[in-house]
């Protein structure tokens, strides 16, 4: 591993975690608009929703570009239009123009993904590297409710064009620092006919189990905070605090996460992260101590903390040929689909109860479990 190449490695997770620390804003926006605004479960599920459904659709596209042809300026110009939504948030009135928002804000995450994981991949680092990039991710995204919660609960929504400054210093700072990447093709790459070595079936198991854990963590980080205040009536700071647990002990659990498959190989460690997903949601439901529910979310997310490097890299190696692709899918496509669901876990808690809405998450990291399985059997060697 060339120094040179692990610098242009973790500059990438630097910037990752800016990215995503606009991902992670998000949900601490929720129980704000809310309170101060007065939107209903469901309004708030669709602010989520906002966030995910323009990325949902626009991560393959630009999965395809990335494995055309480099196009590093679009990391750049990702980070800022995502920073550039959430800014205008506090500047809004209307429900709308606050989706509309937040909907751009996807779409510059969006934007970002398939590229700066391809640029890792172009760093000759492999899976320490990869390693760094999702940690950097997800430390962003834990820095966003903590963060949001000092800058708006001091200065309220208004604020919010604050909570853009990070984007803007990143930028300023990765165009005074641009090293020369190694040279690359810019011809396509794409076939129609699937290269030999790529198990396209077993891809899209792996889909299914993102799109569920998705499914599961868009779930929690928007209603945990909700249900802890409603149902065990623990104070705001408490329950944002547990949030802050779930996504942070989430982020450090990816720096383990190469020791486990080192002993469970990397189908291993999504069957086991799941079932242990599963527990611990259990657990959560089942405490009746605010204090307890702090400890139990900082063991769900680490347990949805692991198999998130495990994502991308295996589907790196089902889909070789199409680096791109495989990045779109496993950082963005999927992990955004799963925001699409919270409209329907919000409309759920307003007819039956922020409890109802928690309990029907049980389903999802048994169901991720499940759709592990089949990535279990010993892969075929290519003819």
């Amino acid at each position: 591993m060339s120094t040179s190449g692990r610098r242009r490695a973790l500059t990438i997770a630097v910037e990752h975690a800016v990215d995503d620390f606009y991902q992670g804003v998000v949900p601490a926006l929720v129980p704000l608009l809310v309170a101060i605004r007065g939107y209903d479960f469901a309004r708030a599920g669709g602010i989520v929703l906002a966030a995910t459904l323009l990325a949902s659709i626009a991560q393959p596209l630009f999965g395809v570009l990335a494995d055309r042809r480099r196009v590093p300026g679009l990391r750049t110009a990702g980070m800022l239009t995502a920073a550039g939504g959430i800014g205008v948030v506090g500047l809004t009135d209307s429900f709308a123009a606050t989706w509309v928002a937040v909907l751009v804000s996807g779409l510059g995450i969006a934007a970002y993904h398939p590229e700066a994981a391809r640029a890792v991949h172009g760093t000759g680092t492999g899976d320490r590297g990869m390693g760094w990039f999702t940690f950097g991710g997800l430390a962003g995204f834990a820095a966003g409710p903590p963060v949001t919660a000092v800058v708006l609960g001091g200065l309220g929504l208004g604020a919010t064009p604050l909570l853009a400054l990070p984007a803007v210093v990143m930028a300023v700072v990765t165009a005074t620092r641009r090293s020369p990447a190694p040279a690359t093709s810019t011809g396509p790459v794409l076939t129609t006919a699937a290269p030999a070595g790529e198990d396209r079936r077993r891809f899209v198991w792996l889909t299914t189990v993102i799109m569920t854990r998705s499914v599961l963590f868009y779930g929690v980080s928007a209603f945990l905070v909700l249900y802890l205040v409603g149902r065990l009536g623990a104070p705001l700071a408490v329950a944002g605090l547990a949030l802050t647990a779930f996504t942070t002990a989430g982020a450090f659990a990816t720096l383990t996460s190469s020791r486990i498959t080192a002993r469970l190989g990397r189908a291993g460690t999504l069957l086991a992260s799941y079932l242990a997903g599963a527990v611990a949601l259990g657990l959560l439901l089942a405490t009746t101590s605010p204090v307890l529910a702090v400890v139990v979310s900082g063991l769900l997310g680490v347990a949805l903390g692991v198999p998130v490097p495990v994502h991308t890299t295996l589907g790196q190696s089902y889909l070789p040929r199409h680096l791109g692709l495989a990045s779109a899918v496993t950082l963005g496509l999927s992990v955004s689909a799963g925001g699409l669901a919270s409209p329907a876990l919000g409309a759920l808690a307003d007819h039956h109860g922020i409890t109802a809405a928690m309990l029907a998450l049980l389903v999802f990291p048994a169901l991720a479990a499940a759709c592990s399985v089949p990535l279990l059997a010993r892969r075929p060697r290519p003819s």
